[in-house]
């Protein structure tokens, strides 16, 4: 004997699955892991300290009259 398969709830299923993979390249190709991100910001707050730790602060509180 055949199987009953309601076609409504199988077009859902295949189109749930079709969606989920969709999804799952685009989590690939533009997302970055928790990881990722915090070492990203720690290297941006390294350099920002460099940088700032390098400037040199000019004295041009002077009026002149």
């Amino acid at each position: 004997m055949a199987e009953i398969v309601n076609l409504r709830m199988a077009r859902k299923a295949r189109t749930r699955a079709a969606e989920q993979a969709q999804a799952g390249a685009a989590r690939a190709k533009h997302g970055r892991t928790k990881a990722e991100r915090l070492a990203a910001d720690a290297e941006r707050a390294r350099i920002d300290r460099a940088v700032d730790g390098a400037k040199i602060e000019r004295g041009d509180d002077r009026q002149e009259d």
